[in-house]
């Protein structure tokens, strides 16, 4: 009787190019956390003096910092969802559109114009929020007024030159749309092609077949396309600095010219003219805005992830 013996076994030798590559990525993974913390200990650092600051400190009638950054975090959450409201259906449907209904000759020339469209300098949309869509606007909402006036988001009176939230929430939309729509197109594009094919074949219509088997398997995608374009409009400053007049009120009237203005904006407009305390008030504020941008994207992430383990489990 013979018994075998298992040969030992043979490790394979690591190539220096391979040592290399692992390497880079490692250092370059581990970059990106130093990074992160590198820049929230600075902003800790330097926002210290604003919390105990004096009430002669602040720009307003407020007596500690929390009452001065309240009005602004309320603003960047409100103009950002109103985007979102106005961006995410319509890029859903651009990118549907592109991907099952569009010619190929048509869906690659919308395409192009939809990427060019995040090429377009945020000073540039600013313009043409105070130039041509307040102006425009702005008769269509003294009609809302009028219609809807008893609803608290258009209660009067109307700002007469139309540049309110709600004409800052449309100029964000069409900044954050290209980012949300090239997103959705590619993820729509990975769709397995039988189960569009075997929707069909069961006598689903091509809408039936989008909602049973393109939506579902491009929801993770959506969310996260939606949260980029979430970080985009929070994070936006010039075109919102340009258009919006800024005010420290919390209120959710869209049309009147008085407004929440954003942290983003809020600071380019102030740190100019700031100094001393002036300066640690305002980096606080950016504080605030990198803690609320990592909420976002962490609860994103929390989604996804939930969404994955859901489908993993059926």
């Amino acid at each position: 009787m013979t018994t075998s013996v298992a040969a030992p076994a043979v490790k394979a030798k690591e190539r220096p190019g391979d040592r290399v590559f692992s390497t880079a990525t490692v250092v370059a993974g581990s970059l990106i956390l130093v990074v992160l913390a590198a820049v929230a200990v600075f902003l800790v650092a330097q926002s210290l003096p604003a919390l105990t600051a004096h009430e002669s400190d602040f720009k307003g009638d407020v007596p500690n910092f929390w009452a001065y950054v309240w009005p602004l975090a309320f603003g960047t959450l409100w103009s950002a969802v109103l985007a979102l409201i106005f961006a995410v259906p319509l890029a859903i449907g651009i990118a549907l559109f592109i991907t099952h209904y569009a010619p190929r000759r048509i869906a690659q020339g919308l395409g192009y114009i939809i990427d060019l469209l995040a090429a377009v300098p945020s000073v540039v949309f600013g313009l043409w929020g105070i130039g041509v869509l307040a102006p425009a606007v702005q008769p269509f909402y003294s009609s809302l007024v009028d219609w809807f006036g008893w609803l608290p988001f258009f209660a009067g009176p109307v700002s007469g030159t139309g540049r309110t939230i709600l004409t800052v929430a449309i100029v964000l939309a069409v900044m954050i749309l290209p980012i949300i729509t090239a997103l959705c197109r590619e993820v729509f594009l990975q769709t397995p092609r039988l189960h569009e094919e075997a929707s069909l074949a069961l006598g689903a219509t091509r809408w039936e077949m989008i909602t049973m088997a393109v939506l579902p398997f491009g929801r993770p995608g959506i969310i996260s396309a939606t949260m980029l374009g979430l970080g985009r409009a929070l994070g936006e400053t010039m075109a919102v600095a340009m258009v919006l007049s800024p005010a420290a009120i919390v209120s959710f009237a869209l049309l009147q010219s008085q407004n929440s203005t954003t942290i983003a904006a809020n600071i380019a407009l102030n740190f100019p003219e700031a100094h001393g305390v002036g300066i640690s008030i305002l980096i606080a504020t950016g504080l605030i805005l990198f803690v609320i941008t990592l909420a976002v994207n962490m609860l994103a992430r929390f989604i996804i992830n939930r969404r994955k383990a859901f489908s993993g489990a059926n």
